[in-house]
């Protein structure tokens, strides 16, 4: 079995586990990209052992699973945890909130840095493409004007509004709606970022299967003889 294999094993085992022991609904966004990546690398190990290939399905699809992840796992350390640090929560509080803080470090913390590490080790490679970025956010953005017209439909929802920066009842729909804009801009540039270390990643891949080439050409000329 190839490394690739044991390391998406353990990237289902990631996202499976923070889902099924946590507590969180779909409404939340952190739970529906674990959904997505649960799925979608449950099919790359099915399509790895019956067609016996190294390569995930769907490669684009890859990237903007990989997008979705990584939003979950910034948004989660950086806005709603203010950089603190998930350790504390692990060994502290009662045996459900223990449960519950594991849960939380599984689906914010493990599965997006696990997810990243195959984006950046794994294949495929170079399948991503600048023109991918519009379709890769009409998710995120898509759930934040579903949230709000749910909400406005169905008053009486549990939950309305899963995170602070989607509700408009402090500050407002125009705050709502620069906090949308902020964060636009903000995942424009993230999912650049995954395509540009899609970018490195094949150069790296490359410069180091050139120089094993050429180390292996040097190796294999015999010595020049000698008169």
């Amino acid at each position: 079995m190839s490394a690739a294999l044991w390391w998406r094993i353990g990237i289902v085992l990631s996202a499976g586990g923070g889902l099924i022991t946590g507590t969180s609904s779909l409404v939340y966004f952190t739970v529906e990209s674990n959904v997505l990546v649960l799925g979608y690398f449950t099919a790359a190990l099915y399509r790895m052992v019956t067609r016996r290939t190294v390569d995930g399905p769907a490669p684009r699809l890859r990237g903007a699973v990989t997008l979705y992840i990584l939003i979950t796992g910034l948004v989660a350390h950086i806005v709603l945890n203010h950089g603190a640090s998930p350790l504390p929560g692990l060994t502290h509080g009662s045996g459900a909130d223990r449960l519950q803080s594991w849960s939380l470090l599984l689906l914010h913390y493990t599965t997006p840095i696990m997810v990243l590490v195959d984006w950046l080790c794994c294949r495929p490679r170079n399948a991503s493409r600048w023109r991918d970025l519009p379709l890769w956010l009409a998710f995120p953005l898509g759930y934040a004007g579903l949230t709000e017209l749910r909400a406005a439909l169905f008053p009486y929802f549990p939950n309305r509004y899963p995170y602070f920066f989607l509700d408009p009842t402090g500050h407002g729909y125009g705050w709502v709606g620069l906090q949308i804009a902020q964060l636009t801009v903000e995942f424009v540039v993230l999912a650049a970022v995954v395509v540009g270390l899609d970018r490195l990643g094949t150069a790296a891949r490359s410069a180091f299967a050139g120089r094993g080439q050429a180390a292996g050409i040097r190796s294999s000329t015999p010595p020049a003889k000698t008169s």
